[in-house]
């Protein structure tokens, strides 16, 4: 269940919410614009996900405000607001340091994009709530006494932990195709049970999701994987059909086996959603990616040698390629990109780590996608071998180089070369690449040092 066993008694249609003794100020500040559209004779109301939330009792992030008052009686109240919506009967209203979507009650005409109606209808709030997509973001509350209006029944399903489609499932999802993506995220967050006629409505209509944009698509995939609940999320979207819209090289995993002697657990779908069980809650965006992507690669590389063991040659380097590809794809930003493609393409070199000369572990362990690598190399073999040495040696080594920063300040310059009568070129970057190594061996330490080295092996010879 959902919520507490006093549900019956503190959250019950048309009763009083509590909230505690301390308001959180966006509410108050949403409370002030609520405060001024009723002193002006309008109806005005919490709606959507802000009601929601607090009925879970978690706190709302942010407090959207539907109303009888038309967008210029909105802006005759709060002159100066954002008209960007304007058409579709919605005022961005600062307040407080807040910004407050304030939404003429309206229903819906035609959706001919998948995204947006044609025309709206300014109407009453019951039809308003009507034309949402699902029962649990139907709902309003009073802001100044905490009386829920349900005009779908979205407090029962609340209380019973189902996300249900309001009206006709199938009109819900071809109105807007990122309503299906976002049944999986509503269902999963919250950890309730998708209504069958709605879930079955999400796998015949799959593919609407093809004509969303990749932006939107991506926003809200990232919500599902950065929330704690993201394996079943993630579960979801692939049984629904929808990871066919959004990656679909992730539905290779299913099927690909892996060798038992490293992978007990199974093949490298199973793998790869253990390891996202294993995540901290806070797990970065990229950390995250990285993990759904780091084997993207064993199906295109899987072959069987001559003894019969499994083999993925080059998986991390052709891995890091694809994620590139499905990235781009997805729109994300190019530091997302460059990150997570990282992240992929070095994954296998930790196995190595305890063979490297210090010179080039400190560089490994000094780039900057390093501490959130060392967490997927955590994850990564702990669903499967179990085998955390290497983690435990690279620990030991951070605390024996605590002492100076991994990457000393060069002891010479481009221009010390010059001045030693040698001539700018890309040499330049061999010769100082090479008293960096020398200095992070510990055969150098000083200024003096680093120009007899020069002079011993670039210049004398």
């Amino acid at each position: 269940m959902p919520f507490q066993k006093d549900f019956e008694n503190n959250i019950c249609p048309r009763t009083r919410l509590c909230f505690g003794s301390e308001v959180q100020p966006v509410r108050k500040a949403a409370q002030h614009i609520a405060h001024r559209l009723k002193t002006a004779g309008y109806e005005a109301l919490f709606a959507g996900g802000c009601v929601r939330d607090a009925l879970l009792k978690v706190a709302p992030s942010d407090y959207d405000i539907a109303t009888s008052a038309t967008p210029e009686e909105i802006l005759k109240l709060f002159p100066g607001s954002d008209e960007v919506g304007a058409h579709f009967g919605v005022i961005l209203v600062r307040e407080s340091g807040h910004n407050f979507e304030i939404a003429t009650f309206r229903s819906d005409g035609t959706y001919l994009d998948g995204r947006r109606p044609e025309t709206v209808i300014f109407t009453d709030a019951e039809n308003d709530a009507r034309r949402r997509d699902f029962t649990i973001n139907g709902l309003f509350e009073d802001p100044f006494t905490g009386e829920i209006v349900d005009y779908v029944g979205g407090v029962n399903d609340l209380k019973a932990g189902i996300l249900r489609a309001i009206g006709t499932p199938h009109e819900r999802f071809t109105e807007d195709a990122l309503r299906l993506i976002r049944a999986v995220r509503f269902a999963s967050r919250a950890g309730f049970e998708i209504d069958p006629s709605t879930w079955s409505a999400v796998c015949k209509h799959a593919a609407l999701l093809g004509r969303v944009s990749p932006e939107r698509i991506r926003d809200e995939f990232d919500k599902i994987i950065t929330d704690r609940s993201r394996r079943r999320g993630l579960e979801l979207l692939v049984t629904g059909g929808l990871m066919q819209f959004i990656i679909p090289e992730f539905l290779k995993l299913k099927g690909c086996e892996q060798s038992p002697q490293f992978h007990p657990e199974g093949d490298v779908y199973v793998h790869t959603l253990l390891m996202t069980e294993l995540l901290d809650d806070c797990a970065s965006l990229e950390l995250v990616l990285s993990v759904l992507l780091h084997d993207i690669a064993k199906p295109p590389t899987f072959t069987v040698d001559e003894t019969g063991r499994i083999r993925n040659n080059g998986h991390d380097r052709i891995g890091a390629e694809m994620s590139a590809v499905i990235l781009r794809r997805l729109r994300y930003s190019n530091q997302v990109i460059e990150d997570v493609c990282s992240m992929v393409g070095n994954h296998m070199n930790f196995m190595n780590v305890q063979m490297m000369r210090p010179a080039k572990l400190k560089r490994f362990m000094a780039r900057t996608t390093y501490q959130e690598e060392l967490e997927l190399h955590r994850v990564d073999c702990t669903s499967s071998h179990g085998m955390l040495d290497n983690i435990e040696f690279l620990h030991s080594k951070s605390e024996e180089f605590a002492s100076e920063p991994l990457i000393p300040p060069p002891l010479l310059t481009g221009r010390d070369l010059i001045s030693l009568g040698l001539s700018p070129g890309p040499r330049f970057g061999e010769i100082l690449h090479h008293l960096q190594t020398e200095q992070l061996e510990g055969r150098i330490t000083d200024r003096s040092s680093a120009l007899a080295e020069v002079n011993r092996k670039f210049i004398s010879k």
